[in-house]
């Protein structure tokens, strides 16, 4: 496969790892969680990432082939695929529609698109797997 040189967005890491670099504090935000005024100048709240990662090299070998379809352009197996993916789970950064789109990962035995996803965003190598239908996300490492 053509290891595409992308570039992942910054986004809640970015903002993690400046706070960390600069010496703040990090708090874990949660859903329940009201905004209210910090005393410290340097506390940050700062969402947690809603996806992990996975090596290139760990992915199953459909996955490898849905990446390197999306590489080519295509043709795609099923007409869902480059479709607009709406990040209603909220999993992944906020983005405008648009941004992401969808791609089927075969699953071998299965008579329909079973429940693994590649979801490409518009950076450079920001390409995330699930293999439960969007209830879980991770990003591509490609550097491993």
């Amino acid at each position: 496969m053509n290891q595409r040189s992308r570039i992942v967005r910054a986004g809640a890491l970015g903002a993690l790892l400046s706070t960390l670099l600069l010496g703040g504090q990090v708090t874990q935000a949660t859903a329940s969680d009201a905004p209210t005024p910090t005393t410290s100048a340097t506390a940050i709240a700062v969402a947690p990432l809603a996806f992990g990662d996975i090596c290139y090299s760990d992915l199953p070998p459909e996955a490898h082939d849905t990446l390197d379809l999306i590489e080519a352009g295509g043709p795609f197996p099923y007409p869902q695929d480059g479709g607009t993916f709406y990040n209603r789970e909220g999993l992944l950064p906020s983005q405008p529609t648009g941004y992401y789109h969808e791609y089927t990962v075969e699953t071998p035995g299965s008579s329909t698109r079973g429940e693994r996803r590649i979801v490409t965003g518009e950076s450079h190598q920001e390409d995330y797997y699930t293999a439960d239908h969007y209830e879980s996300f991770d990003l591509v490492d490609y550097a491993c």
